[in-house]
């Protein structure tokens, strides 16, 4: 069988005219943020606040089609939307843009992976130049998110990840935490203080625990509920990392647990120097 290269365009079938008018927008890690990791969690940001801020260039004028498209990985990325340009807002370092998306490409949006080596510093490029080289090489069953059950000693999640999968109600993570005992470990990665806790049948196992910090930031716990308190959810939101040290299953006494959860607070001092009251 001949292989045979499917372009973008061979999806979205501008037309000629439309394909001189339109500009595709590169956006990838600027060393403080990472844009995959964002749309992961919120894709509207992507979609306006990364393909339509202005620096010094004006990357896009009204009339224009506006293709943002997001770095995965080396030579991989993101189709996020396919906009017109709608409006210019005359801002310099903000967002300088409206747009509309096709909706006709809808179905396209978070689910089709481009593949196409980037050589050039340019991040904003007009698609003519760049449109043979654009090979569609995955269209995804459901919209992108890189978030699959790693198994339970690869489990290392910000708040915001965690939030997420939860708020989608992520299948495969659903059902490897609902009926799963645990001793886990919550992380500030902004001061390096630890807490230990534990999730057994009385608090609902391990979903229903890291449900519980999802809701409110603290789950309870008095020094996580005084930070909240001090500095607002937003501390929470930035900082705070959730990972697991040991996981039973849901036959395991309640007492194991405990003595496990008890025995990695005396380890990792997390009483002394960490978030934990007792």
């Amino acid at each position: 069988n001949r292989w045979v290269m499917i372009r973008l365009n061979d999806l979205l079938r501008l037309s000629e005219e439309q394909a001189s008018i339109a500009k595709i927008k590169f956006n990838k890690d600027d060393g403080n943020e990472n844009p995959i990791d964002i749309y992961k969690t919120n894709p509207s940001l992507i979609n306006r606040q990364w393909l339509y801020w202005r620096n010094k260039n004006r990357y896009f004028n009204v009339g224009q089609i506006a293709i943002c498209l997001v770095k995965i990985r080396d030579g991989y990325w993101l189709l996020t939307t396919v906009d017109t340009v709608d409006k210019e807002l005359g801002v310099c370092k903000g967002i300088n843009y409206e747009g509309t998306p096709f909706k006709e490409y809808k179905s396209y949006f978070g689910r089709t992976i481009i593949k196409f080596h980037k050589s050039f510093p340019a991040q904003g490029v007009d698609f003519n130049t760049v449109a043979d080289e654009l090979e569609v090489c995955q269209i995804l069953p459901d919209t992108f998110d890189d978030d699959d059950f790693p198994g339970y000693d690869r489990v290392k999640l910000l708040y915001p990840q965690l939030r997420s999968i939860l708020d989608r109600g992520k299948k495969d993570w659903i059902a490897a935490l609902e009926n799963q005992k645990a001793v886990y470990l919550i992380t500030d990665i902004n001061t390096g203080k630890l807490y230990v806790g534990s999730a057994t049948s009385d608090y609902g196992m391990l979903l229903q625990r890291w449900r519980s910090y999802a809701d409110n930031g603290h789950g309870g716990n008095k020094r996580l509920k005084e930070i909240v308190d001090s500095d607002g959810i937003d501390y929470v939101r930035s900082y705070f990392q959730y990972s697991i040290l040991e996981n039973y299953n849901a036959k395991v006494d309640d007492g194991v647990i405990l003595e496990r959860e008890s025995w990695w607070k005396e380890i990792l001092q997390t009483r002394e120097f960490g978030y934990n009251d007792n």
